[in-house]
Order: C-alpha cells, then sequence, then structure tokens
C-alpha cells in the first residue's frame, strides 16, 4: 500500500431540522469489514498521539467532535489532513504510519478499525516501520 491508498471519505450527511445523520457502512462507505471502533478524547493541549503504523489494520479515522491535524507517511513521502467534520473520514491503508497533533479543545477523534486490537500489528517506532517497508519493496 502507498500513501496514495489513503484518501478523504465523504460520508452520507442526512439534513434535518432536527440535527443531522451521517452513515458508515463496511463494504459501502469504507473498503473494509469492521472489528472495532474506538476513540480518543480529553486530549490535552499539546498532546500528540498515534505515532505508530500497523501492517494489516485499516482504519477510518473521523473528528466527531473539535478538529486535529493527521500526518500520514508512506515511507516516501508525507502528506497532512485537517479533520474538523463529522461526515468527514480519513481512510488509512495498511503500512502507513500516523502522528495526530493540534487538536483543539473538545477533540473526540473516533476511529474505525478493520481488525481486533493485536500488539503484534502494530509498528511502534518509525525504524522499525521503515524497515518492514523495505522488507516489502
Amino acid at each position: 500500500m502507498a500513501l496514495s491508498d489513503c484518501r478523504i471519505i465523504e460520508l452520507p450527511k442526512i439534513q434535518d431540522s432536527r440535527g443531522n445523520l451521517s452513515i458508515v457502512e463496511a463494504g459501502r462507505q469504507i473498503p473494509f469489514d469492521i472489528k472495532r471502533v474506538y476513540y480518543l478524547y480529553d486530549i490535552p493541549g499539546g498532546a500528540a498521539r498515534a505515532g505508530h503504523a500497523h501492517r494489516k489494520l485499516h482504519q477510518l479515522m473521523i473528528a466527531m467532535s473539535g478538529a486535529f491535524d493527521v500526518t500520514l507517511d508512506d515511507g516516501k513521502e508525507r502528506k497532512k489532513f485537517h479533520l474538523n467534520r463529522s461526515y468527514v473520514g480519513l481512510y488509512i491503508a495498511p503500512m502507513t504510519w500516523r502522528d495526530l497533533d493540534n487538536f483543539s479543545s473538545g477533540a473526540v477523534c473516533m476511529n474505525i478499525a478493520s481488525e481486533y486490537y493485536d500488539e503484534a500489528d502494530y509498528m511502534r517506532t518509525y525504524d522499525e516501520f521503515l524497515q518492514e517497508i523495505e522488507k516489502t519493496r
């Protein structure tokens, strides 16, 4: 996978005078089956999150409230995304390093994942990530 596989996905937005509704369905809006959902919240000012990559996991990241930046890296190039809408998700392909920062006050980051939690799927240092990338080339 490459950075070009990662992309913004606009989710359906059903507008109503009582409030809006957005939908996330496996195989429709996102290109993987959903096995896990988790979210980050109460992130202290100036804190950074993530700083890892996954070998197999596909992910959709959504700013449910507030805003934050996501920097993706495939070992060759980097690209920064600013997430700030609850109807927009960032699809992150396997073998993509991710860093999250610049969280606004009250930001909530929801993550939809293709796999159950598995520590063996994580690459926790950038050097380990680069070594894994080299193995696949």
